[in-house]
């Protein structure tokens, strides 16, 4: 009787064994199975963000302050010719890239004074410029229109949700709309230090002396996000709790929750990161560097 109590022990051993080592890679969510069944630890929620270089222009890009991904075209704008960021010289132009790095069209628009915000909106590519917005034609590569803004000191970052466009001046501390039918409002006031601009599911973020803000288009009041980027100029949003910014003396971010992590700092090399665009589909971060006069490309790991 014992032997066959033994044997019948024997025999249900490697059946429990196997439902307990089930079990305990049920119950633990960081574990998957390999092929043969095996456990693999699966590290992915572990992973620290980083940038990783992929690509950097020769120094030809005079001025590069802001880049902008076209995924309809597949290209890159760069506004250019920030010799002296202030001054109606004639000297500032747009530079077209391919996602690449190589130069597409190094003047595709030319006779601009000091360009810097642009974004994209039913096939016109709107730009700052100075105290004036700029909508150059993409079809036909050329100044369609230029629309003055009274009182504009220093219009700087412009970004768009589909429907208005939106735009810093980070003198003055205002922030413009701006209608399809050129109607322009000023609807943020006293925002010191304001720069960077994005739309995102129907709000407006902005960068400005305190940091990263939410702002609902419906009235315009302020929640802050994060104070980590105090003056910070560019701005890419990957998802409502999820952001990369930068600061223009050589600093980008990473944001995430209330977690703030340095990604990137050039301030030894004075090689500036301004107004980065994104590629999503290939996770690059686009860097203009402004006093270097290159664009730079990292792959962002997260």
């Amino acid at each position: 009787m014992k032997k066959t109590v033994n044997n019948t022990l024997r025999a249900a051993l490697p059946l429990a064994l196997g439902c307990l080592a089930l079990a305990s890679s049920c119950n633990n969510p960081n574990q998957r199975q390999n092929e043969d069944g095996s456990a693999e630890s699966d590290t992915t929620q572990n992973t620290q963000p980083a940038l990783t270089e992929a690509w950097k222009t020769d120094s030809v890009f005079t001025g590069s302050e802001s880049t902008l991904y076209d995924p309809e075209a597949g290209v890159i704008y760069v506004s250019c010719g920030n010799t002296d960021a202030g001054a109606k010289d004639g000297d500032g132009f747009i530079a077209v890239l391919n996602p690449d790095g190589s130069v597409k069209e190094m003047s595709w628009v030319s006779g601009l004074h000091a360009p810097k915000g642009m974004a994209l909106l039913n096939g016109k590519l709107y730009v700052t410029d100075i105290d004036e917005v700029k909508i150059i034609d993409v079809a036909g590569a050329a100044v369609e229109k230029s629309i003055p803004v009274e009182g504009a000191q220093f219009l700087n970052d412009l970004a768009t949700d589909g429907t208005t466009a939106y735009f810093s001046d980070s003198r003055s501390g205002k922030i413009y709309s701006l209608s399809q039918e050129g109607t322009v409002e000023t609807v943020v006031e006293n925002a010191e230090g304001i720069n960077g601009l994005e739309c995102y599911e129907g709000n407006l973020y902005t960068l400005d002396k305190e940091g990263l803000k939410m702002y609902d288009v419906s009235g315009y009041t302020p929640t802050l996000i994060d104070s980590t980027v105090k003056g910070g100029d560019g701005l890419v949003i990957l998802n409502d709790s999820t952001f990369v910014a930068s600061r223009w003396a050589g600093e980008i971010y990473f944001i995430r929750g209330s977690e703030s992590t340095v990604l990137l700092d050039t301030k030894a090399a004075k090689s500036n990161t301004a107004d980065i665009g994104y590629i999503p589909d290939e996770q690059l971060v686009i860097v203009p560097t402004f006093m270097k006069n290159e664009v730079a490309a990292y792959k962002l790991e997260m």
